[in-house]
């Protein structure tokens, strides 16, 4: 799954932080609040690990926890992500990639049933 932004800006992929590193990566760039587990910072290959980009503790265990339906999260999310320290972030992220490769890694087993697609919409809209 890879976007380009508009406007000229990286291409976003997405990867898990567990699969092997690929030299087409470009900018690696963990989007998980919590380090992953069994897996050391030298062989994650990290650029990054946005943390300012990523739902809140008390967000991400109530959706976890069922407290939250997936509509409700985004909702709350996308507020999180319109936080200045979440627009700092943001623009640093796609400053430092230019028009080159971001790969946005997390260590959920399914992406696309996470924040991520939320976050890719973000960083995407705003370009």
């Amino acid at each position: 799954m890879a976007q380009r932004t508009s406007a000229g800006g990286p291409t976003i992929a997405v990867r898990r932080v567990y699969d092997p590193v690929d030299p087409d990566d470009g900018l690696r760039v963990l989007v998980d609040r919590l380090w992953p587990r069994g897996i050391t910072k030298a062989d994650a290959h990290l650029d990054d690990w946005a943390k300012e980009l990523t739902p809140s503790t008390e967000l991400r265990r109530a959706l976890h926890g069922g407290s939250l339906t997936e509509a409700e999260f985004r909702t709350r999310y996308r507020a999180e992500l319109d936080s200045p320290a979440a627009e700092s972030a943001r623009t640093a992220l796609l400053t430092r990639a230019g028009t080159g490769r971001v790969t946005l890694l997390t260590a959920v087993r399914d992406p696309s049933h996470s924040h991520v697609p939320a976050l890719i919409a973000y960083l995407t809209e705003k370009t």
